[in-house]
């Protein structure tokens, strides 16, 4: 009895921050001795892009050390997630992934440069529906007469994406199986060009992440029909779901993902200390503050769950890659 006393006594003693899970004491965790850099597989101004800035803010300040975006686009991300799986797993080299590269792609590519095994998930960042969005010389106003404006054209329209085997691509391409039209599939490397594009009337439409897409239908310049995923915005209400707007759009239900990964090999100290990291830039009033402006919600979570969440988008996608006979070649 003395004795249980006294180790009672004693944890009482220890300091709050000490009792706490090793992934929550961010104050003693892992700290680099040199700069962070976090790549982006796409190009500079989309929603990875973004994410990732705000996130390398944040890691400099906290842990002292400089934090740089290094954008390497390029197969849908494929690329850029290969150079973090090639890096040495000590924390210096992160990943700001994504619904491409780190679900879709694996089934998707026949000559993937890793697998799901190559990387570990840190935590999820931030979750967001797509949205249907069109040049304004495009006549329709609603989905049904994007649909009627489709078939009319008979394959001469054409349609951007950030990417091949990104959500976009696949969003398009899926909207177009379903509703039975053509339309020219036109990738780039990121969100950034695909809306200056889109903008300009190069292209007619595409299935951009809401997050990136919001501030160009606000000012305007773009025209927004209807969100890829089966839930309303709370951000966006006008704009309605897809799957409700046409009953062989029933099925369609799409929402876009960002998140961080480390080398597989990276020591559950270092993915502690990002995880730890994560979770304070995410739950600031300010990082949900600007997510709100983006039409987005702060994904939090640990390593695990993240694990969990990521083997659940791969299996939805294989299905969804399976069923309609993709395949393409990573070049």
């Amino acid at each position: 009895m003395a004795r249980r006393l006294l180790r009672r006594s004693a944890l009482a003693a220890l300091p709050a921050a000490v009792l706490l899970p090793a992934a929550l004491r961010a104050d003693s965790a892992w700290k680099p001795a040199q700069g962070v850099r976090i790549v982006v597989p796409a190009a500079p101004g989309g929603t990875t892009d973004i994410v990732a800035r705000l996130l390398a803010q944040h890691l400099q300040q906290a842990w002292g050390q400089t934090c740089v975006v290094d954008n390497k686009s390029g197969a849908g991300g494929v690329i850029g997630s290969a150079e973090v799986v090639k890096s040495a797993p000590d924390g210096l080299t992160a990943l700001m992934g994504n619904i491409g590269p780190q679900s879709i792609a694996y089934s998707l590519y026949r000559n993937m440069p890793y697998t799901r095994q190559s990387l570990v998930g840190v935590s999820g960042v931030l979750t967001a529906p797509n949205v249907l969005v069109v040049h304004p010389s495009v006549p329709a106003k609603t989905v049904p007469e994007f649909v009627a404006w489709l078939k009319a054209q008979n394959g001469k329209a054409s349609y951007a994406s950030s990417g091949t085997g990104q959500s976009p691509h696949l969003s398009g391409a899926w909207f177009l199986q379903l509703t039975g039209t053509k339309a020219e599939h036109i990738p780039y490397r990121g969100a950034a060009p695909a809306l200056q594009d889109l903008t300009a009337g190069v292209t007619q439409f595409y299935f951009d992440n809401l997050t990136s897409a919001i501030e160009f239908v606000r000012a305007g310049k773009l025209r927004a029909l209807g969100l890829t995923s089966a839930e309303r915005n709370p951000l966006t209400p006008d704009l309605v779901p897809i799957c409700e707007t046409m009953p062989e759009l029933k099925p369609f239900n799409v929402s876009t993902w960002f998140g961080v990964f480390l080398p597989a090999a990276t020591p559950r100290p270092i993915l502690d200390s990002f995880n730890a990291q994560m979770k304070a830039w995410l739950d600031d009033a300010k990082t949900r503050e600007r997510f709100t402006a983006m039409a987005g919600f702060p994904a939090y979570g640990t390593p695990e769950q993240f694990a969990g969440f990521v083997d659940q988008q791969i299996a939805l996608w294989k299905g969804v890659i399976d069923k309609e006979g993709l395949k393409l070649d990573v070049n």
